[in-house]
């Protein structure tokens, strides 16, 4: 049984102002309709013989995760939570232990949930290729060709050909500079290390008992001890906090003397910065990669990602990123993209929100637009699917008042249930208990206003909530 292992618990930082610490790169359609993580889930989905995935994500992803498999109408899918990161070898070992559970001979195809893949039989083709490898013990990992001498990757040196397929690993190396990396590409014989593995659950477990014996104990205390959340398995989280904090690399590919390495060409790209999503991106013929209301006079070799609420213009530029969202807009020269991590980490040096947050929140039951915001207000467009319903809860230091803008909402407020229709308004007092439900069809829409000494999102007292959040 092949079961695909898609593990998505990056941040993604060098997409901000896009990527944000709760929507990151792969939940965010970058190339096309779907997401990266939908687009990953699909291609396993187009391999012959492959089970139902399983997802290794963050808590706070979980509903992230769950809709957009719905909407691949995807089931059966199981949804690990890593209660903490420890990096890829123990989320790897999770997905191990849930694999074996389904079945003792489950083979992994492990695949970051962020990367592009613009070739899909070339990829389907070299998973054919590593079943076999698989089968006789090895440990596989996919190479990229090389298409020129790039610095932002680590390489994989091609050993002795195997008679099952693909080589031996001879060497696994960190990231080059650029003479280094020019050597590699002369001597022919250098894969990009893609992060991307198929081998059997058991021998990973085997090797990385025998390599981090630590980490093994860890994650296997920690799968004992999961429990089932909705649609969710929630992990230990202090058994998985006991475990190293290693990847899979360094804990067990680098050090099995059964690595194996498969080529293959299949346009990929990990979407590490925005001039690789440039560089992945069809452009026009004077290099632009234009989405959104932009209008390009006198640029070459720019990529702009507007919105459609508002015009970008762009006069006489070469080589820029910009990037609008409604709270924030990245300008930036393309060869400098790799260093947005550093304005994340002033913003919230600064104590800003903009890198955990967008100005429009997901949220199980729907979403919220954060409109305008004061010292002592905050106003909201709020959206409530139909049939779901927000925490029954209360507010320490704001009152809040709703005006339903279209639909019908239930309101609870302390011991009182209502209903509220378009362009009626209540008034909930600090410290009232209250609850909003969407008891209709249609979406509910309405402007909350709050008011208070403190607005942020901590000040929230659940009470009662049927997405198990505390």
């Amino acid at each position: 049984m092949l079961i695909p292992v898609i593990l998505s618990g990056g941040s993604g930082t060098r997409l901000w102002p896009l990527s944000r610490k709760n929507l990151p790169k792969q939940f965010i359609a970058l190339t096309g309709d779907q997401t990266l993580f939908q687009q990953t889930v699909a291609r396993t989905l187009a391999l012959n013989g492959t089970a139902a995935p399983i997802v290794v994500c963050s808590e706070e992803h979980r509903f992230l995760v769950a809709e957009q498999l719905r909407a691949l109408k995807v089931d059966g899918t199981s949804i690990l939570l890593e209660p903490v990161p420890r990096n890829t070898a123990p989320a790897i070992a999770l997905a191990a232990w849930q694999a074996l559970a389904r079945n003792q001979d489950a083979t992994l195809l492990v695949l970051p949930a962020d990367h592009l893949i613009g070739d899909t039989v070339s990829f389907a083709a070299a998973v054919g290729k590593a079943l076999p490898l698989a089968d006789a013990g090895w440990l596989a990992t996919f190479g990229i060709r090389p298409t020129g001498p790039e610095t932002g990757f680590g390489y994989i040196q091609r050993g002795e050909p195997l008679v099952a397929g693909g080589f031996k690993v001879a060497r696994f190396v960190e990231k080059p500079d650029a003479a280094v990396a020019q050597g590699y590409i002369a001597a022919g014989d250098y894969e990009w290390n893609s992060g991307m593995f198929l081998f059997k659950a058991q021998r990973y477990l085997e090797e990385l008992q025998q390599h981090a014996p630590a980490m093994h104990a860890a994650s296997k205390a920690a799968f004992d001890a999961a429990q089932a959340d909705l649609d969710f398995i929630r992990i230990d989280k202090d058994a998985f906090a006991a475990s190293p904090d290693n990847s899979i690399d360094y804990a067990v590919m680098e050090k099995t003397t059964h690595a194996a390495v498969v080529p293959v060409s299949c346009a990929w790209s990990d979407i590490g910065s925005w001039d690789a999503l440039w560089a992945a991106s069809e452009r026009d013929t004077d290099g632009n990669r234009l989405e959104g209301d932009v209008i390009a006079i006198d640029s070459r070799n720019c990529f702009v990602r507007g919105t459609e609420r508002r015009l970008v213009a762009m006069l006489g530029l070469e080589d820029t990123v910009i990037v609008d969202t409604p709270d924030a807009v990245l300008v930036a020269p393309r060869a400098r993209v790799q260093e947005v991590k550093r304005l994340v980490e002033k913003i919230k040096a600064d104590g800003r929100q903009e890198h955990m947050f967008h100005r429009k929140v997901y949220r199980p039951w729907g979403s919220y637009d954060s409109i305008d915001m004061g010292d002592r207000f905050q106003v909201k467009r709020i959206t409530v699917k139909p049939g779901a319903a927000l925490s029954l809860q209360k507010h320490h230091h704001r009152a809040e008042h709703w005006v339903i803008v279209s639909g019908t909402a239930e309101v609870t407020r302390d011991k009182e249930v209502f209903l509220l229709t378009e362009n009626q308004s209540t008034f909930l007092p600090l410290g009232a208990v209250h609850r909003l439900r969407n008891p209709g069809k249609m979406p509910l829409e309405l402007i909350e206003v709050q008011s208070g000494s403190y607005l942020g999102e901590d000040d929230i007292v659940r009470l009662e909530d049927v997405y198990g959040r505390a």
